[in-house]
């Protein structure tokens, strides 16, 4: 009945904290999509980013855990907030911080990214650099009980280039993360400059779980950004998917006597005018597997379209769902499309109760039963204010897609809008959603 969005001032030129956002998602209730409590964060421009459960490892059998903490790090500040949310779902507390200082001293890690509990109960908080901005891959540790810094996981010498998003499977005893970028080149935002100078990532890093050693990498081509990485729910299941943004490719990656990559996807890219490069890519931000591992749906942040793919009968995902929520290639904007493989003509802009919606769809998050898709439109607060200037400064919207289970199917949910342009401070940027009984990118199935 509620969810949990991170919000952010960074970029906007407005001096206010970032925040944790309470939105009511019950159709019966009078507050309906809108916004119900913000817990205000104690520090300025932290950029809060991913967010992520205490406790989200759970046995197959038995999916009722409690979910009483919800762990925020900070994309550009490396802070980590402890957010009791335990105690009043409706209006949470901040119980813990951990400062950015020790991060540095303690892992030479900064620039967090995606949290996840660990099967010991511990949390692991990938990030992206060092404390200069530099590439760095790798991730840190939280005890799951204190939530005490303990320090890295992996041995120094086996951190990649840089890192991002991870998931695991503790049957095969496997960790696979993906690339992310350079934070001190990329998070000023976007420069053709940058491309095939080692900037955006390129690899796919394989792990052993327990032994927290590096097996296997995938190179998945220059500058080709491996962003969202994700398993196949069923435990058992020795098989997951990696987008890469910048590529419009995705891959499945497999085990058979050692892990394989094969492309499964591809979303071409578009030969425009009026934009920063001759073709644009679909900049494949999200991605998320329903529980029952049926299907599989992209956000395509520049492009503006959510994809649905059937996943669950062959090796090849089909495309059945596909829905424009906004992007750089809509109707009547500054971007000509000279050339498209998949559309015939430029999409029309979406208006939902009486606002047009900038930007493109970048976090998104499913419902346990995978009918409904929820979806922000912030990506980075520097990459917005550089590609949709409009969200910056009319701030963000979340969006609800329905969803058709059966044959598949997306529409989008015109009495469903959240106009983060609304906030009392000003408006703002939102990106990461977390249901408070479980979605379908916390729960981990042991």
């Amino acid at each position: 009945e509620v969810a949990y969005v991170t919000c952010t001032y960074r970029e906007t030129c407005i001096d206010q904290p970032d925040f944790l956002a309470t939105v009511d998602l019950n159709p019966r209730s009078p507050y309906y999509c809108q916004v119900i409590h913000r817990l205000p964060m104690p520090n300025l421009k932290d950029e809060l980013h991913s967010s992520g459960w205490s406790a989200g490892c759970v046995c197959f059998d038995n999916i009722t855990t409690k979910r009483n903490k919800l762990i925020l790090p900070c994309l550009i500040s490396s802070r980590i907030y402890v957010v009791d949310v335990g105690s009043q779902c409706r209006a949470p507390k901040l119980c813990k911080m951990i400062e950015p200082v020790d991060v540095f001293w303690k892992c030479n890690k900064g620039y967090l990214g995606v949290p996840h509990s660990l099967p010991n109960g511990d949390i692991l908080i990938a990030n992206m650099g060092d404390p200069a901005g530099n590439g760095k891959g790798g991730f840190i540790v939280l005890d799951g009980e204190t939530f005490e810094l303990k320090g890295n996981w992996e041995n120094e010498c086996e951190a990649p280039p840089t890192g991002y998003d991870f998931w695991y499977q503790p049957r095969h005893n496997v960790l696979i993360s993906s690339a992310g970028l350079v934070p001190k080149r990329a998070g000023r935002g976007f420069n053709p400059d940058d491309l095939k100078k080692g900037v955006f990532g390129r690899r796919l890093n394989v792990w052993n779980l327990s032994c927290r050693t590096l097996t296997q990498c995938f190179d998945l081509g220059e500058d080709s950004l491996p962003l969202s990485v994700k398993f196949l729910h069923n435990p058992d299941a020795a098989e997951g998917y990696v987008s890469c943004a910048l590529s419009g490719i995705i891959y499945r990656f497999y085990k058979a006597y050692t892990w394989s990559v094969e492309e499964a996807i591809q979303i071409p890219a578009k030969d425009v005018s009026g934009w920063i490069l001759p073709k644009m890519p679909a900049f494949t931000a999200d991605m998320v597997i329903s529980l029952d591992d049926k299907y599989l749906y992209l956000s395509n942040w520049l492009h503006g379209d959510i994809r649905q793919y059937e996943i669950s009968k062959t090796c090849k995902p089909r495309l059945v769902g596909q829905v424009f929520v906004g992007g750089s290639i809509l109707r009547g904007g500054p971007v000509t499309v000279c050339r498209d493989e998949e559309l015939k003509c430029q999409p029309e802009p979406l208006v939902i109760k009486c606002k047009r919606v900038y930007g493109g769809p970048c976090k998104m998050q499913l419902s346990l039963d995978g009918k409904r898709l929820y979806v922000t439109n912030s990506f980075y607060s520097t990459w917005d204010k550089q590609f949709y200037p409009n969200v910056v400064r009319e701030g963000s919207v979340m969006l609800q897609i329905d969803v058709d289970t059966e044959k598949g199917g997306l529409t989008v949910n015109k009495n469903f809008l959240v106009d983060f342009g609304k906030e009392p401070n000003g408006p703002c940027l939102a990106h990461a959603i977390r249901f408070p009984c479980g979605d379908s990118t916390s729960d981990i199935l042991a």
